[in-house]
């Protein structure tokens, strides 16, 4: 299985849905908390949708179980917590919600999990890929677009 992940910052749209059509995505699963804020441009719900329909015949999926508490992810914005923490916290959160039983594997199946960071290596996409892989006893060829 394939997986790919991606961040929209630090892209224009041209380079962000090239990047989805050359990787032949599938389908954008949504891990944000807000994905409908003014600041995410193209990338915010609706276009998202609207653009990966039209332009690389993709479909788009929000996964809010997938996604941090807003307390975690302001406290760790604010600084209030190091990385360290927000990945311990966000671990505990999503084995609590036992994500691995309420996720569709073949979602993940050439899907993108899409966040706002632009690389991978301090944002919880890379910590859910990594967390499904151990709990599924799966091997999932993970890919992060940049």
């Amino acid at each position: 299985m394939k997986t790919f992940t991606i961040g929209f910052t630090q892209k224009g749209a041209n380079k962000f849905f090239t990047i989805i059509k050359e990787n032949n995505v599938s389908r954008i699963i949504d891990v944000r908390v807000n994905n409908v804020s003014q600041l995410a441009g193209f990338a915010k719900r609706d276009d998202l949708k609207f653009f990966l329909s039209e332009l690389c015949n993709a479909d788009y999926i929000h996964l809010e179980e997938l996604a941090p508490t807003k307390d975690i992810l302001s406290d760790y914005k604010k600084k209030i917590i190091t990385w360290e923490d927000y990945e311990d916290k966000f671990l505990n959160l999503i084995a609590k919600r036992n994500i691995e039983r309420s996720v569709d594997k073949s979602m993940l199946d050439n899907g993108c999990l899409l966040c706002s960071e632009h690389k991978p290596h301090f944002c919880h996409r890379r910590l859910v890929v990594e967390y499904l892989n151990k709990h599924w006893n799966t091997d999932i060829e993970v890919a992060h677009l940049i």
